[in-house]
């Protein structure tokens, strides 16, 4: 009998498991399914937290509706009646003490008409001009390799990209723009600039693509995200699942491989899918080579505060969900209004803010480090300074990542075909999936799984 193993049990692990149990049903294979998992609780950075009334996302919060393939695997998992679309709202940036609203008419920033340029208050008179350029400069340089950063910067300007853009931008991929790629983040406006010359016209023409539901660009469920985890192990019937199972040792063994867990434990496998962040994968091989080639990759960090208060939240500013940050008078680099962006994270209608922190911002080395209670201080010291809400708490939720956020630098896809190279080679039957190579969406990482699982299947 043949056995896979899958080690993590985040979204992606669980994704590839599931489409490798349907696998095995269909072909009435005898194979061995078992999932891993190190912590007590499946879901990885997927977690959903209830307290007094308020539901916490301490990780991801949702889903993007354009990812339409998502949709089908909502479909079998019988989770249709569960969604829930976000509530719409202008955009805001914190800028010069103030928050100013972001042109309802951008695509994560970028004007998507030339009259959502013209109106725009986070840009000069001057820095508009110098955005116009892209009307009429053709592309002769960059390719999807390149950096994100310099090809909106050449393009677009320099101040519409660090005053409207990278805020957005930045926040969305967690890192500096210019040390991210264009195929890691938003390939399409490269594809505008090449069809339509532009990158402003390429997006109004394909308006339609980034707007579902009357705006509603993204979904969760209505109990949280983990109904989403919930509703695949529910399917997995004939997969052993094992949780509180850290492995610490992958080694050859007469064609096959041994995983050697904390708990002593060991299990034999035909095929792995380590769908373990970076640094854990390569904590596992004794193999120098191996080792230099995942220390290619790096992670960032981000801390997450949420704060409810028994106030309600009709007293934050109307039609907007939350504000991103383009200057350092405040810690945070966003901030979002969840009771107001989600209805079913508050059930009274109180108030539920949630505060990010990322170690890209300047001032993170100043509250790197403090306690759980110290970083709700500092979230409420910036809520004071943004919204003008001095109350206290009734609830609070702090989740730490430090250095647990995938950062994909320009060096990035190579990094991720040195490794794969490396294990075809030495470790036949060994894969690497999840988000430290191939997207921290959850639809990527669940289509990273489905894919993954597509190579163990053709070797079955």
């Amino acid at each position: 009998m043949k056995t896979v193993l899958v080690i993590g049990g985040g979204i992606t692990g669980i994704s590839a498991m599931y489409d490798l149990q349907k696998w095995k049903k269909n072909n009435h294979s005898d194979v061995r399914l078992i999932l891993t998992e190190g912590s007590s609780e499946l879901g990885g950075k997927i977690s959903t937290v209830h307290k007094d009334g308020f539901l916490m996302e301490a990780g991801a919060d949702s889903l993007v509706s354009r990812k339409a393939s998502m949709m089908s695997s909502i479909e079998e998992l019988g989770l249709e009646e569960e969604i829930v679309y976000n509530a719409t709202g202008r955009s805001l940036i914190f800028a010069d003490g103030e928050l100013k609203p972001v042109p309802a008419d951008a695509v994560f920033g970028i004007p998507a008409s030339v009259e959502s340029l013209a109106t725009t208050t986070l840009v000069s008179a001057q820095g508009k001009v110098e955005a116009l350029k892209d009307l009429y400069t053709k592309n002769e340089t960059f390719t999807k390799s390149d950096s994100i950063g310099e090809f909106l910067e050449y393009f677009l300007g320099k101040e519409l990209v660090e005053k409207q853009i990278s805020p957005i931008l930045s926040g969305v991929y967690s890192g500096n723009l210019h040390d991210l790629t264009i195929s890691s983040t938003i390939p399409f406006v490269f594809d505008y600039k090449e069809e339509f010359g532009s990158i402003i016209k390429g997006l109004e023409a394909n308006k339609a693509k980034f707007q579902s539901r009357s705006g509603a660009k993204f979904f969760s469920f209505k109990s949280g995200l983990d109904t989403l985890i919930n509703g695949y192990v529910k399917k997995m019937e004939d997969v052993e699942i094992l949780k509180e199972y850290k492995a610490v040792k992958l080694e050859k063994s007469q064609g096959r491989y041994l995983v050697t867990y904390e708990n002593g434990e060991i299990i034999e496998a035909d095929q792995v899918i380590l769908s373990i962040p970076h640094d854990a994968a390569e904590r596992l091989f004794e193999n120098t080579a191996l080792e230099k080639e995942f220390a290619q990759f790096t992670n960032s960090s981000l801390i997450s505060v949420y704060a409810g208060f028994d106030i309600p939240d009709d007293v934050l500013p109307t039609e907007a969900t939350g504000f991103v940050t383009a200057t350092f008078e405040l810690s945070c680099n966003a901030c979002t209004w969840t009771s107001r962006k989600w209805e079913h994270t508050s059930k009274q209608g109180n108030l539920l803010i949630r505060m990010f922190y990322k170690s890209s911002h300047p001032r993170f080395d100043e509250i790197n480090g403090k306690s759980k209670e110290e970083l709700l201080q500092v979230a409420l010291a910036d809520i004071e300074k943004s919204l003008g809400i001095k109350a206290e708490p009734s609830v609070s939720e702090v989740t730490d990542w430090s250095e647990m956020m995938p950062n994909y630098s320009i060096t990035h896809p190579q990094s991720v075909e040195d490794v794969e190279r490396s294990l075809a080679e030495e470790y036949p039957g060994i894969y690497i999936s999840g988000c430290s190579y191939y997207g921290v969406g959850i639809p990527d990482c669940i289509e990273n799984g489905a894919n993954t699982a597509k190579k163990v299947i053709q070797k079955l």
